[in-house]
């Protein structure tokens, strides 16, 4: 048998739709979106969201979707979501020096958006990918859906020696709830952080980049109900508990201790932290549970600060900032956390 080639990120590539201050989100539409005694408190999570900007596809400030029915929701999905997606790609293959041809594998994560044909077989088709190019669409994962999609990225790579594309398209935008509908402190905290996002990863066998050494998961299912993203007849709605920080602070040391043991590594030799930015809250946990140093997670709180919450892209985002860092990050470990409740984790170190 000849040598496995480790599967590597060789490429990044993101887009973004227009963004907006939380500031004028709040005076321009959230203030008014809330009412009675429900908008001081809105007011206040809004300011200590941790978010200064965000990106949205469908601008509240322009146009009001919170009365749209579902239907026409995934309507504007598809029209917004392709231009961005395909802008995501094209950046990932010119970084990575290949052409939408080259790939076998194209995955695409999203659970803000469903339709079919959807993302996976338009963008194969208007990017020229070729006709025996597989594909894979994950759906309803929420905020962790990147690293089961690189995951399954690496495994077809060792397989296969073939490269593979993943896509994480989201468009959060498309589902705030009517200013009718039931009101409680989950609902205001989702509007208060969620953002819009498109990132692409290019997984080749071998070469410079990011290896993609292993992708863990460990899931508390007696927390199932802790995270929910319900379809609605007006959009998906977001649930939230409160109590997601306790379950992180649980689990998420020995999920990262049991990961970095198996590579012979400990936290201290990690140099970059990509951890999915759920709020303030889910950060400051993760650093105190890792015993993390002042700056550990610089990258994701200025990720959060300038983009939100862009559920599934938001992981990508932080690992692009990281690997544009000088001097430039050498170990990483992402970490992201959703439904289930799900932690997921992946070491990464860069190879020349």
């Amino acid at each position: 048998m000849g040598i496995v080639s480790v599967p590597v990120i060789a490429g990044l590539g993101t887009a973004q739709p227009p963004s907006a201050s939380q500031d004028e989100l709040w005076e321009g539409f959230f203030s008014r979106h809330f009412s009675g005694t429900t908008r001081s408190l809105a007011q206040r999570i809004f300011a200590n969201a941790g978010v200064t900007r965000r990106q949205a596809a469908v601008n509240p400030l322009l146009e009001d979707v919170s009365d749209w029915p579902t239907e026409r929701r995934m309507r504007r999905y598809q029209v917004e979501a392709l231009p961005l997606g395909k802008e995501a790609v094209g950046r990932a293959l010119t970084a990575a020096g290949l052409g939408a041809g080259d790939i076998g594998l194209f995955i695409v994560c999203s659970c803000t958006g469903y339709a079919t044909p959807g993302l996976d077989i338009l963008l194969a088709r208007d990017l020229g990918m070729a006709a025996d190019t597989q594909r894979m669409f994950i759906g309803h994962m929420g905020c962790y859906a990147a690293l089961p999609g690189l995951g399954a990225a690496s495994d077809f790579v060792t397989a296969r020696g073939r490269p593979a594309l993943l896509l994480c398209a989201e468009l959060t935008s498309l589902h705030i709830q009517p200013s009718s509908a039931r009101v409680d402190t989950q609902q205001i905290v989702s509007h208060a952080l969620f953002s819009d996002a498109a990132v692409a990863a290019v997984v080749v066998p071998g070469g410079p980049g990011y290896a993609l050494r292993e992708v863990t998961s460990v899931t508390d299912t007696s927390t199932a109900d802790h995270m929910t993203w319900d379809v609605t007849d007006a959009g998906f709605r977001m649930g939230l508990s409160p109590k997601v920080p306790q379950v992180l602070s649980r689990h998420v040391r020995g999920l990262v201790d049991e990961l970095l043991a198996r590579h012979g590594v400990t936290t201290s030799e990690v140099d970059g932290w990509a951890v999915h930015p759920g709020g303030p809250r889910i950060l400051n946990v993760v650093e105190r549970e890792l015993a993390l140093p002042a700056q550990g997670l610089a990258a994701s709180r200025a990720t959060l600060d300038e983009h939100g919450n862009c559920s599934s892209p938001t992981v990508l985002l932080i690992l692009d900032r990281l690997g544009r860092s000088t001097p430039a990050v050498r170990r990483i470990v992402m970490l992201a956390f959703g439904p289930g409740l799900t932690l997921y984790a992946a070491l990464l170190d860069r190879q020349d």
